[in-house]
């Protein structure tokens, strides 16, 4: 029988690959799969195009405004992003993100 894997965020590992976004590592599986919160400051942006390999990304907008370069989706809203898109991750607002990344 498996055993329940649980985090909690003011224990994860953080990163800050640019100024203003924050990833916590929250969950890695045997498999590659894993798990992250990501938090943008308001006028935040990713530089250059984040491409989605091997697999697809999965976003749940936790609170306030995402935008994937194209449009805006608020708090409440679900992003499949499938293998081989990508897009330019931003807030003018700031939010916080749940993302899954299936195949790691």
């Amino acid at each position: 029988m498996s055993e329940v894997v649980w985090a909690e965020l003011k224990d994860a590992q953080v990163r800050e690959p640019f100024k203003g976004i924050k990833l916590f590592n929250i969950w890695k599986g045997l498999d590659g799969a894993r798990a992250q919160v990501g938090e943008q400051g308001a006028g935040s942006s990713w530089e250059g195009l984040d491409v989605h390999e091997p697999g697809a990304e999965e976003v749940y907008v936790m609170s306030g405004v995402f935008n994937d370069g194209v449009r805006d989706y608020p708090a409440g809203t679900f992003i499949h992003n499938p293998a081989g898109s990508s897009h330019v991750p931003q807030s003018q607002t700031g939010c916080t993100l749940f993302v899954f990344y299936p195949e790691g």
